[in-house]
């Protein structure tokens, strides 16, 4: 059997034994080995760029590696087959979804303020901000020949009367480490407990002189990226904010390919462990030691994620999903705990799940909904977020109607060559001068941050310049000529933004041809769901009140250019509010508020879901959809 040395960049390598003839790609998989494949090894995406160091490989040429890079040695991972001993490099700069963990400097106004925001809203439309966590002091009596009572029956009878509550409930953690606390703490301790008016369950027991968090995690699980929030359960303090990449992407940046992956055989634990082992037990790690707490003082977490997102997260099996009719495992669970998973927090941390709507409106659009709070207005709103997919919701007060598009990973830098996620480095904002074709733009991490690529947000400012310069057509072709204007072999054009002399990595950023289209399918999606959606129950573009847009996808987004490429309808600029991540902002105030949580599985429960594909009109809308702005110019008045 060949054997297959992976070198990385930081000077550390793994080896492999691969069967003659087996992909390099699945091989790489097998031993854990991230190389980055949105497409999930189709071919298309061109991502997947290794460089071979020693050895052969069986290959054959792509449009994505030019021949000059093709005689250095770079091939497509998932186009090769290892037919002897190869030694092979495997790049860390440029990658959209490169595993960048970043702890937020809660010193930002910025990172704090829109969690405080959301606890005002949400109170103000009458639900309070309070949750059943509490630490309660309780002293007893030290046993003796004539008290007799086991130390189990000693504590509970002791929170019994210290709290007037009949019912009280201790887990396996609790008891193991009841003997020793108890007489160390001379029977005086405290108990980290949820409680509510006929019920109280024991999570810990600790000695009465420390001085404890109690800690909650709220998590975002997007199929691209995952943030979190770690909070103090009691006072409702963030505590540390971070995020990572989704280390399930080099399974496919989208749901399907991942569905796909996870029925192979051993699939399943091989997504669990990457979304587990690989990105949230680290990230908890990393933000518990920014916080100084211990991971086992976390003792609740609220996940909102998308339906796929969940069930990959929980083990379970999750085919059924893309299969008509379409049925999820589950909408909600209340019965998950951390140790049932393997994070690596207090192991009887319950694990809350804002709950899904259907096979493609999960968790992560019903916690949005809460804190967008179009269900407590009576005018009509839109809600959507955009992520790997996009999610809509309209309605109002009296009713909800939403529905999923397959808007494939472009919003979040999957799928476009120069894409990434929006972290430091990523381009998030840009113009460009009409008459010398220069561009200038914005950094996230600040100008003197070298660019490494483009985020979601970056990506529409980009083509929505480039269309209204002229520089490319409503087809998104390019029909300027500059310097900064190429065209390859096969005459595609693309868009020069960064040389790379001034990039972070060894090529310049630009966009191409095949980019743009790949994004204007994306945008195309989202405005034909809109409109389908609300043709499907006898509205239009014009009766929409307001337009609340979510998503991670850079600092905020530039309304005019969205309008300008077609992506949202044609209306008053005043009618849209960037709203950021509502994912976590939805899961922080399920988190911190019990009503907040009743209140979530209400809002789904409500919802109608309305499944495009089965819709006959959708599949027209989209294709209408797929030019700039639309192939009817009427429906953009205003676009000049």
């Amino acid at each position: 059997m060949p054997d297959v040395v992976f070198h990385f960049e930081d000077g550390h390598t793994t080896t492999v034994s691969a069967v003659k003839g087996s992909n390099l790609l699945e091989t790489a998989r097998s031993a854990n080995v991230v190389i980055d494949a949105p497409c999930s090894g189709n071919g298309s995406c061109g991502k997947c760029r290794v460089r071979s160091r020693a050895g052969t490989l069986h290959s054959k040429k792509s449009l994505h590696i030019t021949e000059e890079e093709y005689a250095q040695g770079w091939r497509l991972a998932c186009e090769n087959t290892i037919v002897e001993d190869v030694e092979i490099e495997v790049p860390d700069v440029a990658s959209a979804f490169k595993k960048k963990m970043k702890i937020a400097d809660l010193g930002s106004a910025k990172e704090t303020i829109i969690f405080e925001e959301a606890k005002e809203k949400i109170k103000t439309a009458g639900i309070p901000m309070e949750n059943s966590m509490e630490l309660l002091e309780i002293s007893m009596d030290a046993p003796s020949l004539d008290d007799t009572m086991p130390d189990n029956e000693r504590l509970i009878r002791a929170v019994k009367h210290t709290t007037g509550i009949s019912r009280v409930r201790m887990t396996y953690t609790v008891l193991k480490k009841l003997p020793v606390t108890l007489r160390n703490s001379n029977f005086h301790v405290q108990c980290v407990a949820g409680k509510t008016d006929d019920d109280i369950f024991l999570y810990d027991v600790l000695p009465a002189k420390e001085d404890p968090v109690i800690g909650g995690l709220a998590i975002d699980i997007g199929t691209t990226s995952v943030a979190a929030l770690l909070i103090d359960m009691t006072s409702g303090k963030i505590l540390s904010k971070a995020s990572t990449g989704n280390a399930q992407i080099r399974f496919g940046a989208d749901v399907i390919n991942r569905i796909i992956g996870s029925t192979k055989e051993g699939g399943q634990k091989q997504l669990q462990d990457a979304i587990i082992d690989d990105t949230l037990n680290p990230l908890i790690l990393e933000m518990c030691q920014d916080a100084d707490i211990s991971p086992e003082h976390i003792y609740r977490i609220c996940v909102a994620a998308n339906t796929t997102m969940n069930h990959l997260f929980a083990g379970i099996y999750a085919d059924y999903l893309r299969q008509e009719p379409y049925i999820p495992a589950f909408f909600k669970s209340n019965s998950i705990f951390a140790s049932d998973l393997g994070l690596n927090v207090h192991p009887d941390a319950h694990i809350i799940f804002a709950p899904n709507v259907g096979s493609y409106v999960g968790g992560d659009i019903t916690a949005g909904t809460l804190v967008s709070l179009l269900w407590d207005k009576p005018e009509f709103s839109l809600f959507i977020d955009l992520g790997t997919n996009g999610e809509l919701v309209f309605g109002n007060n009296d009713f909800m109607m939403c529905c999923a598009c397959s808007a494939g990973p472009a919003f979040e830098g999957g799928d476009i060559s120069c894409g990434m996620r929006a972290t430091d480095g990523a381009i998030e904002a840009c113009t460009i001068d009409a008459d010398t074709m220069e561009p200038h733009f914005h950094i996230v991490g600040g100008q003197d941050e070298k660019p490494v690529g483009i985020c979601g947000s970056g990506i529409i400012d980009l083509i929505s310049e480039l269309f209204r310069t002229r520089i490319i057509n409503p087809k998104g072709k390019f029909v300027r000529e500059g310097k900064r204007i190429l065209h390859d072999e096969h005459g595609m054009g693309s868009y020069i933004l960064v040389y790379r002399e001034e990039a972070a990595g060894n090529k310049d950023i630009q966009i191409t041809e095949v980019d743009i289209d790949d994004f204007i399918r994306a945008k195309g999606a989202i405005f034909s769901a809109v409109r389908t959606m609300l043709h499907s129950i006898d509205f239009d573009v014009s009766m929409i009140d307001q337009v609340y847009v979510a998503g991670g996808i850079g600092s905020g987004i530039n309304m005019k250019n969205a309008i300008r490429i077609g992506m949202f309808p044609d209306i008053e600029i005043e009618r849209f509010h960037y709203i950021g991540n509502s994912s976590l902002t939805g899961a922080y105030t399920m988190l911190m508020s019990t009503e907040a949580e009743r209140k979530t599985y209400g809002l789904a429960a409500n919802m109608t879901y309305l499944e495009l594909s089965i819709v006959p009109t959708y599949m027209d809308e989209f294709i209408a959809s797929c030019f700039l702005p639309h192939t009817d110019a009427s429906l953009f008045p205003n676009v000049k």
